[in-house]
């Protein structure tokens, strides 16, 4: 019988269990039946990890005999010994497979100690550099090394492969240099468990769009299998939990985890169908732009354009009928948001005409925008948006012109910043509820920022660096 854990309505949405040990002894003459359950709770994709030279090679097996399962090889440090110039043959033999598309479990592990710690270095730098011939990215174990492991990834240019932080255990500060070293952090049961509330605290500080979930099973069961044999079927508590704590439906977190583990491992699919409306939580986001007036140095679009797991590079700008098709029943949504990958007021008559379609149907609309239309069309625009619009998000993004330029590198650069400003306090008489915004990019004074923005009259939001929306 299916576990009531995992209801009907949770499954409508897969999910990537990007860590299993599916070789372990504890699947042992079940491994079928598990396999279902995880299919039934909509997990789609498996990642089963190598741990040492035979749990790797069984590893391939598994992921040979099984559609949506996939394998990683390497040695974990408890096994470091095997890490021989033999031992390292046969590893890079098996990456080779078609169904292998990362090298690890590997890394330090200063906590058991089972092998000894220059042991434990060399094997993690050899198969670093393995990996970078082999061109595949990392599963690194971490436990109770975490200075020790960023040295070595810095050291052996890890970030040319990328590659993932396993069952994360270390703070925001580790969390960040993760980060920027291109790596992914992913996540286990023991998020849910009462006590991790630091581990909660650093979900709560790293972008969505960099973490990926597992279950790292037979081990680390979420809280209501605390104590029993984990399976790839919990992952979605796992995932459930990540939701909660960043404000995100569960739509949103099997989404962007589902594009983050195709973007690392290339497994799975990605969702092109929702380039032109796009929803986040229960707000719906129209893309109806790539041109923007601002080339921002934190704009994710130069790497991709690729927001909370939506793709977002237009192949042409839509029409008012395409948009009135995507958006369908507005009365779906909370708001409805001009937003996209690009400055929407550039499309200032299409914004007017479609807002005033939005507003006959009772439609709370909002534009995230970068303050300078008035300065771009060369007249007043904010009575063209009145009694149509309800509320704009204004990108401030600094405390000062100096900075504002260097950040946004406007084509104004003599007038830009001024202009937001100017916009910012004009927009009081003629929109609702309006919104200055800064993205917490390294060097942003969020709090000077927020200083500028009650001086002008206006709410502050300081956005996540990476988030759009």
């Amino acid at each position: 019988m299916r576990d009531q854990q995992i209801s009907d309505h949770e499954t409508q949405f897969s999910l990537v269990d990007s860590h299993a040990h599916l070789d372990s002894n504890q699947f042992q003459g079940e491994l079928e039946q598990v396999l279902e359950r995880a299919d039934e709770a909509g997990i789609r994709q498996i990642l089963t990890i190598g741990c040492d030279l035979q749990s790797s090679a069984k590893s391939v097996e598994i992921a040979n005999r099984y559609a949506g399962v996939y394998a990683a090889v390497g040695i974990h440090p408890h096994d470091a010994g095997e890490a021989t110039p033999e031992g390292l043959a046969l590893i890079e033999s098996l990456a080779a497979a078609q169904k292998v598309v990362a090298i690890g479990e590997i890394g330090l592990d200063y906590y058991r100690n089972r092998s000894p710690h220059d042991q434990q270095r060399q094997a993690f730098r050899e198969q670093i550099r393995l990996a970078r011939r082999c061109n595949k990215p990392l599963i690194v174990h971490d436990r109770d090394a975490h200075d020790e492991v960023l040295t070595i990834l810095h050291e052996e240019e890890a970030q040319q492969t990328g590659g993932v932080l396993h069952c994360f255990s270390g703070d925001l500060k580790m969390a960040r240099a993760c980060l920027d070293l291109g790596f992914y952090l992913s996540f286990t049961g023991n998020i849910t468990y009462p006590k991790n509330e630091p581990l909660r605290e650093v979900i709560a500080g790293v972008p969505i769009d960099r973490i990926l979930v597992e279950t790292d099973c037979p081990y680390l069961s979420p809280q209501p299998y605390r104590g029993k044999r984990n399976e790839p079927a919990y992952v979605r508590l796992t995932a459930e939990k990540i939701a909660t704590i960043k404000g995100l439906t569960m739509a949103d977190v099997s989404r962007v985890t589902n594009r983050n583990a195709y973007d690392l491992f290339g497994i799975g699919q990605i969702d092109q169908q929702t380039k032109i409306a796009y929803q986040i939580r229960n707000s719906l986001y129209l893309n109806i732009t790539n041109r923007c007036t601002n080339r921002c140095v934190f704009c994710a679009k130069f790497d991709d354009f690729v927001v909370k797991g939506h793709e977002l590079k237009l192949d042409h700008e839509p029409d008012i009928n395409e948009l009135k098709a995507a958006i369908g029943n507005p009365e779906n949504y909370d708001e409805v948001v001009f937003c996209g990958y690009g400055e929407p007021l550039l499309r200032l008559d299409l914004i007017t005409e479609l807002a005033a379609w939005l507003k006959q149907r009772q439609t709370k609309v909002r534009i995230n925008t970068d303050g300078l239309a008035n300065l771009v069309h060369g007249r007043n625009i904010l009575p063209e948006l009145e009694g149509k619009i309800d509320a704009l998000s204004v990108s401030l993004n600094a405390a000062d012109a100096a900075q504002y330029q260097q950040l946004c590198q406007s084509k104004y650069p003599q007038h830009a910043y001024q202009a937001v400003k100017d916009f910012l306090r004009a927009a009081q008489g003629y929109i609702p509820e309006i919104t200055a915004t800064a993205v917490t990019y390294p060097g942003v004074d969020i709090e000077a920022c927020r200083k500028v923005a009650l001086e002008l009259g206006v709410d502050f939001r300081a956005r996540e660096y990476n988030e759009v929306g």
